[in-house]
């Protein structure tokens, strides 16, 4: 009797932090919905928060709101995030400094695309099909798919695609109902 009872006490002690950590994760999760279904990516902001703050800014203002995928490759990546739908374009809101990390490039990870400058990631960011060494330490990585990838892999392939997909609508999960 006396073990359940600090079993109980534990548990109760535990929710509040529990909701806190549930909340907080939820402020780290962004939703992208597709017409084939829900993508679901985990934020960094441990390894790049000036990044996840300008997505998370974005989203909140609806902007990635029916921006197509401009630039997709087989067995490379799906890069989106550019509202002229040229690769050329931007949020208006200025360039991010690199924040490089050593997370490698594999299937899912979520990179900020940019110009030839390290420092000129603005909207644009793309979504990893397979692994590439070759961006490894050479891009800012802000996040990676959790759920949904299956959804990336449907993605019309082209640059541009002739029919683009696009991105119906974006999210951070804290501000959508459970």
């Amino acid at each position: 009797m006396r073990l359940f009872r600090l079993l109980a006490l534990a548990f109760l002690l535990a929710v509040p932090g529990l909701a806190a950590a549930q909340t907080a994760d939820r402020e780290n999760l962004l939703y992208i919905d597709l017409d084939y279904g829900r993508v679901v990516i985990q934020l960094r902001p441990d390894i790049a928060p000036k990044h996840v703050a300008r997505v998370k800014e974005l989203a909140r203002a609806k902007f990635y709101d029916g921006i197509k995928f401009h630039r997709v490759i087989d067995g490379f990546m799906a890069q989106t995030g550019d509202p002229t739908g040229t690769g050329t374009g931007g949020s208006g809101r200025g360039e991010l400094r690199a924040e490089f990390s050593r997370v490698a490039f594999e299937r899912g990870i979520v990179g900020a695309a940019r110009s030839s400058n390290p420092n000129s990631a603005d909207s644009q960011f793309f979504i990893m099909f397979a692994r590439n060494a070759g961006l490894d330490g050479q891009y800012t990585v802000w996040g990676r798919v959790v759920s949904g990838m299956e959804f990336v892999d449907k993605i019309k392939r082209g640059e541009p695609p002739r029919t683009p997909d696009r991105m119906l609508r974006v999210r951070v999960a804290a501000d959508e109902p459970n």
